[in-house]
């Protein structure tokens, strides 16, 4: 067992701080209705500096806001000289710099986006599903929350089976299905337990 990883007094990782996928960025493609006025309904993008330019009121603050918060923005601005009583409506379309990591033993492995909330099972769907060789039972997620590190170590099969519940990934987490030096580092700890009724959580204290 390596000396910098203990199991942790979890039943499941953490999630982020802060939720990427709840927030703008700059860069994201966003759909901005007005009820009843087509004229200023419209899909725009996000510019570097988190902004974006908006009919009769001009430029709209969108970096780090909730859609909610957004749309409340431009119905207060357009309330009264505009429009009477406005109803806006922010939907995000595209959130390009939100990736989840594939690797492994997965069809296609890579970086893909992350739209809205996305399980385990999802995203490796997205990534074309695992090989024909892939251990199942040997699945880890690397996320770092608060400056620590947590590994999730889960049963994908126990998952399909329904014996626990499919863990929301998050944008920076990393899969890694199958065989890897990582993998085989934990061998010694996933041996420990078993997978069926629980994943396995655990704090990597080695110095980076």
């Amino acid at each position: 067992m390596d000396p910098g990883i203990e199991i942790a007094e979890l039943s499941e990782l953490p999630a982020p701080e802060t939720d990427e996928t709840a927030i703008v960025r700059p860069q994201d493609s966003l759909r901005v209705d007005v009820l009843g006025f087509p004229e200023l309904s419209r899909e725009l993008q996000v510019s570097a500096a988190g902004t974006f330019p908006f009919p009769l009121i001009g430029v709209v603050e969108a970096n780090g806001r909730e859609p909610v918060a957004i749309a409340k923005d431009i119905a207060d601005r357009l309330r009264g000289p505009y429009v009477v009583d406005p109803v806006v409506t922010v939907d995000v379309l595209e959130q390009p710099g939100r990736l989840v990591t594939l690797g492994g033993e997965v069809a296609r492995p890579g970086r893909y986006p992350v739209f809205g909330r996305m399980s385990l099972l999802e995203a490796v769907a997205t990534g074309g599903g695992t090989t024909d060789t892939a251990k199942l039972q040997e699945v880890i997620i690397f996320r770092q929350v608060g400056g620590q590190h947590y590994i999730g170590v889960y049963d994908l099969g126990a998952i399909q089976r329904g014996n626990y519940g499919d863990p929301t990934v998050y944008p920076g987490d990393i899969i890694q299905i199958g065989e890897s030096p990582t993998l085989r580092r934990l061998q010694a700890i996933t041996s420990l337990a078993p997978l069926i009724t629980s994943p396995i959580i655990l704090l990597d204290r080695v110095l980076r």
